[in-house]
């Protein structure tokens, strides 16, 4: 196994090739760049790469400037412990919750869930065949929840294709019972607007709410008609999530016009995504708060009354954001990083053209109190190592490691790996830490990658779109207190008080 331990010999060696040869840099600074958000749902494809950034891929790898095809490399201070390949589910990996000795990992064509009491040796204990992107997932007791976010022939799991245009087709939330980890069983669907990108759990005692992101309205589909400018919300009752419905749809860009009153987008703001609802939501319930990334927005907002969460402060960045994608809040619930998806996660941005400002996290002080919070930048974020231009590489999903007096977190950014930093002061972040693989090809752009690296109980958890689910242990004195907490159960976009 090697180990690159200098990130800044892989920035100069990289450099000059990429400045020469971006696979959509040309696309991404000349104009108005149209994200098209995470990768969809029909079959894997590959993007041929230009001679000579082929040339350079083969170059940087002979010369050390990047891993080799597949190969594994990662700081001093964390160890690869195991890798499972994925199985009877073949699509794109996707997101991951846990709860107590489970891990639960989304697949474009299911959910598989894994017994990692040893997390050297996680064991497979249920694969789910239920195809519909992205299949975000959650778990909340005995209940999982499944967003699908492509059109299908009906609700059921042997559901097919099925445009958009067609009135009949069907796009929304999934929820199963899984009071028995080997056998869930499938007991209710809701269908909403636009269906279910990413969704998020706001749970109380007796109910589970969810607030259900979703976006891009086209008058031709006859569900999901414009203005699209809020979240739907659903309520599942615990003891009857069979009666789950939908109970709203707050507006949170209020405006008139066909489109609402979120971010135009181009022309007016070349490069930047129109706000047609939202791409995720974080909350923190112990707070009453919530941050919303929606695609040109990013928001602040109280949700005191879950079915009426109300907006308190928005922000937009129209020079280094293109697709406003996730949020994290600090354990103190005074910062918020947001993730911009630059190129949707299948361009390969993270090589010196684009630059450290662009496909990266962007770091927000809240100031104030109640509802007078206001978001104030701070400052940027961005992997200190280049990637090839045939990996696909943007800031992409992560958690807070619970340091207590700190900030730290874990993210994933695809083929650019896992990336562990440090943002306690908030315009100085620095990486602390990093796994990743070398490229898939070095000849085509093949999506692939850690879609989301998340820190629960000790080690970190990455679900590879193509690789399968790595484990991965972080031994350093500015983590190792992190390894005392441990929680029943994690939802990431239901941020938890990990010290209460």
């Amino acid at each position: 196994m090697t180990l690159l331990n200098d990130p800044r010999t892989r920035r100069r060696r990289l450099g000059v090739a990429a400045a020469a040869a971006g696979l959509l840099s040309a696309l991404l600074t000349a104009g108005p760049a149209m994200a098209t958000p995470d990768p969809g749902d029909g079959p894997a494809t590959s993007k041929e790469v230009s001679k000579s950034a082929r040339a350079e891929v083969r170059d940087a790898i002979e010369s050390g400037g990047i891993p080799g095809q597949d190969e594994v490399v990662h700081s001093d201070n964390i160890e690869h412990l195991t890798n499972i390949p994925k199985d009877a589910l073949s699509g794109f990996n996707s997101d991951l919750a846990f709860q107590g000795r489970y891990a639960f990992a989304g697949n474009y064509d299911g959910f598989r869930i894994f017994d990692i009491k040893n997390p050297k040796k996680p064991k497979t204990v249920a694969q789910v065949l239920c195809p519909g992107s992205q299949n975000d997932i959650s778990v909340s007791g005995d209940l999982l929840f499944l967003s699908t976010d492509s059109s299908r022939s009906d609700s059921s799991c042997n559901s097919t294709t099925q445009p958009a245009t067609e009135k009949s087709s069907w796009e929304g939330m999934k929820v199963f019972d899984i009071s028995d980890k080997r056998n869930p069983k499938y007991v209710a669907a809701v269908e909403t607007a636009c269906g279910s990108h990413t969704h998020t759990l706001v749970p109380e005692r007796s109910n589970v709410y969810i607030y259900v992101s979703s976006y891009s309205p086209n008058a031709a589909y006859p569900d999901c008609q414009p203005p699209h400018d809020g979240i739907s919300v659903i309520k599942v009752p615990r003891k009857a999530p069979e009666r789950a419905a939908l109970v709203g749809f707050p507006v949170l860009f209020p405006g008139e016009g066909p489109d609402g009153g979120g971010n135009p987008g181009g022309p007016t703001n070349p490069g930047v995504s129109k706000t047609t609802g939202c791409h995720d939501i974080t909350v923190l319930p112990s707070e009453d708060l919530a941050a919303g990334a929606c695609m040109g927005d990013g928001i602040l907002f109280s949700i005191k009354d879950p079915e009426h969460p109300k907006v308190i402060d928005r922000v937009q960045d129209n020079v280094n954001f293109a697709f406003w994608h996730s949020a994290t809040f600090n354990q103190r619930a005074n910062k918020v990083v947001f993730t911009d998806e630059l190129g949707g996660g299948g361009a390969a941005t993270c090589n010196a053209e684009i630059g450290p400002n662009r496909g990266a996290d962007g770091i927000y002080d809240i100031v104030g109190r109640g509802d007078h919070r206001k978001l104030v930048f701070r400052s940027y974020f961005k992997i200190p190592r280049h990637q090839a231009d045939t990996e696909n590489c943007v800031a992409h999903n992560g958690s807070l490691i619970p340091v207590k007096g700190k900030d730290i977190m874990v993210q994933a950014w695809y083929q650019g790996g896992v990336s562990v930093w440090d943002f306690t002061d908030s315009s100085r972040p620095r990486e602390i830490a990093y796994f990743e693989r070398g490229p898939l090809s070095t000849d085509t752009m093949n999506t692939g990658g850690s879609w989301s690296a998340y820190y629960y109980n000790g080690y970190i958890y990455s679900n590879d779109i193509a690789k399968g689910f790595d484990v991965l242990k972080l031994s350093d004195r500015r983590t190792d207190p992190a390894k005392r907490v441990h929680l029943r159960e994690l939802n990431t976009q239901t941020q938890p008080d990990y010290f209460d």
